[in-house]
């Protein structure tokens, strides 16, 4: 049996697509919310057993892992710990992971908890004899749906802004990656236990671009003439320590901005070869987009 956590979130429900379009014939249990909408896994046709609960819970993970061969975590990279922990108490056979490339950051506030957690996992699966053989694959800036939590935004910010400041000239490398392919990604790799136990795969998209080059490519598509004015690293951290303190914590964009400083592009070598990663360009991804956020508005 398939264990699934995230399956009705964003890259989840492209996962979930995939095990549809396949016709996936194995039984599959999935962990939930009770605020989760879970219309496409009720119209899904496949064999699905839903379970409501806080992965918070051990108790509740424990019993969740009963009769579970193969794992896919979407959810949390926090919660890794955990799942890994119950998942080799249970002799589950494998399990894949969704982490993130915020490990590479050169940000300690941004990294290091990452870092920590894919260490507790190392620490645990370690072991010649752990039964659980464990894949991790890391996304990059994900984006495809107006739920991304990046993109989306930058669209928003387009429409909505004349002129634009960008972070030293937008120079910075990104690679966005559409969470179409990640669902892609996540189901090549759980049907490849043989290829792909026991490695990490960064998942990314076609290739590196220009932070202004993806932000002059929404405003083509929103058919809008946006004016971007640089404005120095130094000074965007300023204002957004500005900004934190006049609302006392709420607003904390410093290390959102710190970020748009450095280069966050990275290669997806392993997984094209391991198991034929293909991502679509940039280009199309923002099409689509910019589309759907266009369509909403009317």
């Amino acid at each position: 049996m398939l264990l699934v956590t995230g399956i009705t979130g964003h890259t989840g429900r492209y996962f979930l697509q995939e095990l549809i379009d396949h016709k996936y014939e194995g039984p599959i249990r999935c962990i939930l919310r009770k605020t989760s909408d879970t219309s496409m896994l009720d119209q899904s046709g496949l064999d699905i057993e839903k379970v409501y609960g806080d992965l918070n819970d051990e108790e509740f993970i424990n019993k969740s892992m009963i009769g579970i061969d193969d794992i896919l975590h979407i959810y949390n990279i926090h919660h890794s710990p955990a799942i890994v922990k119950v998942a080799i108490n249970n002799n589950v056979k494998r399990a894949i992971l969704v982490h993130t490339t915020g490990v590479y950051s050169n940000f300690k506030h941004a990294s290091q908890n990452y870092k920590d957690i894919e260490k507790k996992v190392s620490e645990m699966t370690s072991p010649a004899k752990c039964p659980t053989k464990i894949t991790i694959l890391r996304p990059t800036m994900i984006y495809g749906d107006l739920c991304d939590s990046n993109i989306s935004k930058f669209i928003k910010m387009v429409d909505k802004m004349r002129i634009m400041p960008v972070i030293n000239e937008g120079r910075s490398l990104i690679q966005p990656v559409n969470a179409r392919d990640l669902g892609k990604a996540y189901y090549k790799v759980l049907t490849l236990p043989d290829q792909t136990a026991g490695k990490v795969y960064d998942l990314s998209g076609d290739k590196p671009l220009r932070m202004i080059e993806a932000f002059k490519m929404i405003s083509a598509n929103l058919n809008k003439k946006t004016l971007f004015i640089s404005v120095p690293l130094k000074l965007g951290v300023f204002l957004a320590k500005v900004i934190k303190a006049i609302t006392f914590g709420k607003i904390d964009y410093i290390e959102r901005i710190q970020r748009m400083g450095e280069d966050r592009s990275y290669l997806h070598s392993k997984a094209e070869t391991d198991f034929n990663y293909n991502p679509m360009t940039f280009e199309e991804g923002i099409k689509i987009e910019v589309d759907q956020y266009l369509s909403n508005q009317i």
